[in-house]
């Protein structure tokens, strides 16, 4: 889908439990792991192992505490092979009905960009997985192009978003899930900031202060268009 005409105001938006699901990739993550692991360790279910052990919020070294299960040692080329298959996988997801649903209804004016972390590998499998260059999405930056210190809330995909389109401030909106990071640095920036609340996200933390809050808050898409209807206004002077 190309996108024409002079763009007046960009909507920016975070990737993973945003457009789609994440709980999706980690499935698919998954699976493919469970298949290096028959191939080359000869253990069967490993699939079943690390979603429950994903769906307990116990997702720190996930790969150690699966070895274990099956009572092995987690040795760090083991772990480091796991990491690899799951992160370099080809992503079997897709965005979510409400995102294609307001796609295509989205003003050709209105100019749409990304902003992701995570590792540069994983992600652009996921960009790709997803089509997103084709549906209009540019620029789409991930993060870790410029190294894990740019991770958000780091300034610098942000000012790049600034430098591609050459607009004022009040006319950029960020839509991501993540209070710890995603809002503080658009907020400060001047930006609108809209927070989704999609009931099956990963990450379901409250904002550790005022300033990392979003303006607005929004279940699905299709609450959207109303959520960016004053896109182009001083947040600051916007009822939240």
């Amino acid at each position: 889908m190309s996108r024409s005409g002079k763009i007046s105001s960009v909507v920016v938006f975070d990737l993973d439990d945003t457009l789609y699901l994440e709980r999706n990739y980690a499935i698919s993550g998954f699976r493919s792991v469970a298949e290096w692991a028959k191939a080359n360790l000869g253990i069967e279910g490993l699939f079943d192992v690390a979603w429950a052990q994903f769906l307990r919020g116990d997702r720190s070294r996930i790969f150690d505490a699966v070895l274990r299960s099956y009572d092995l040692e987690p040795e760090p080329e083991v772990v480091t092979a796991m990491v690899s298959a799951y992160r370099n996988h080809l992503p079997d997801i897709a965005l979510e009905p409400d995102v294609l649903a307001w796609l295509a209804e989205a003003p050709s004016g209105l100019g749409l960009a990304i902003i992701t972390d995570g590792y540069r590998e994983a992600q652009e499998r996921k960009i790709a997985a997803l089509g997103l260059p084709s549906l209009g999405f540019d620029p789409i930056f991930v993060t870790d192009i410029w190294g894990r210190e740019c991770w958000k809330p780091h300034e610098r995909a942000y000012l790049a978003v600034h430098e591609h389109f050459g607009l004022s401030p009040q006319d950029y909106a960020y839509v991501a899930d993540n209070p710890r990071k995603d809002f503080v640095t658009p907020n400060a920036l001047g930006w609108h900031t809209i927070q989704i609340l999609r009931p099956e996200r990963v990450h379901q933390f409250d904002s550790p202060s005022t300033g990392y809050s979003a303006g607005r808050q929004i279940v699905t898409f299709s609450e959207l268009s109303v959520a960016l209807g004053q896109i182009g206004q001083d947040p600051g002077r916007i009822d939240k």
